[in-house]
């Protein structure tokens, strides 16, 4: 008589893998295939999604973080040049005010063009210009960012005085080239709303 146990070997089918195969994870090859497509399709998205992310990102940051600004003009020579392409920092002033001497990227009060000026005096102070200096709640401004022997007079009047007082929320700003700087000795004194950012170039 067979042994039970030999005879239900016997009975096995010869091609059934066996169980050793099976715990390997032999594939089909279609299998395979569909396998490193659907690989592929993954990392594929996730290379859309991280592109279209940081595009999102940069866009973000361009437009009301960090702005490039080109300066059209000579109005702050010697201290910026006329089509140098500077930075704009929109969130300086998001915890603090604008400070004084800062050069910040403002709306011209006229027609709301964009302009870079400095700013001389604060909300409170005043402004006399006399004899070519400029006086700042009544003592004379040191400016070592200027040129020597560099005068301010009031706009289009080369001689007399002028006196500004600044009021509250208001700024007073000029271009470091006083000679050729439409600012406020112009249109007055500049709203807070007015200034968009602090420029930065170093």
């Amino acid at each position: 008589m067979e042994d039970p146990a030999d005879i239900q070997m016997a009975a096995q089918p010869q091609s059934e893998a066996s169980p050793a195969a099976r715990r390997i994870g032999f594939m089909e090859p279609g299998n395979i295939w569909r396998s490193g497509l659907s690989h592929l399709l993954k990392h594929f998205w996730i290379t859309i999604v991280l592109i279209v992310w940081g595009a999102v990102c940069y866009l973000l940051i361009t437009h009301f973080v960090f702005l490039s600004v080109q300066v059209d003009g000579s109005s702050m020579v010697p201290t910026l040049s006329d089509s140098g392409k500077y930075w704009l920092n929109r969130l300086a002033y998001l915890r603090s005010e604008p400070r004084r001497l800062d050069i910040v990227v403002l709306k011209d009060p006229r027609d709301g063009m964009l302009v870079v000026k400095r700013i001389i005096a604060m909300p409170g102070q005043s402004v006399f210009l006399r004899k070519g200096k400029v006086y700042l709640d009544g003592k004379q401004l040191a400016e070592p960012y200027l040129p020597d022997k560099t005068y301010t007079f009031a706009y289009e009047r080369k001689s007399g005085d002028e006196f500004i007082c600044v009021g509250k929320d208001d700024y007073f700003v000029m271009g470091d080239n006083r000679s050729n700087s439409t600012d406020s000795r112009t249109y007055g004194t500049v709203p807070r709303e007015k200034i968009l950012g602090k420029l930065f170039f170093q």
